[in-house]
């Protein structure tokens, strides 16, 4: 087995994203969390996916990310970033959890037909 050589870039990726995870880290500190990954969300307020699966229960099918984000915005009154609610879906997705993908950028739940 060959071994790839790490390059300058490599190296410098590799510290950069210590040195990202150590600035959260120190941030999160001064803000009391421990291991910075306390969010609190205040009360009756929901996820962005929360959002995302009350629609497309309420919809029965699988929807485009488009039409997701226009009903969060009209029903939920939330503009859900495309990229960000498209890459959380996606990992649900891959993790087997909630979502099935249906097509490209398109979205439903796991267990329910399509309509």
């Amino acid at each position: 087995m060959m071994k790839r050589q790490l390059t300058r870039d490599d190296l410098l990726d590799v510290l950069e994203t210590s040195l990202k995870a150590q600035l959260r880290a120190v941030r999160a500190s001064r803000r009391g969390q421990e291991g910075g990954r306390q969010r609190s969300r205040p009360a009756g307020k929901k996820s962005n996916i929360s959002i995302v699966k009350d629609i497309l229960t309420a919809s029965g099918q699988p929807l485009h990310i488009n039409d997701i984000i226009a009903q969060a915005r009209r029903d939920h009154g939330v503009v859900l970033g495309r990229e960000s609610i498209v890459s959380a879906l996606t990992k649900k997705v891959l993790d087997g959890q909630t979502f099935r993908r249906s097509g490209r950028n398109i979205f439903g739940l796991l267990g329910k037909e399509e309509g």
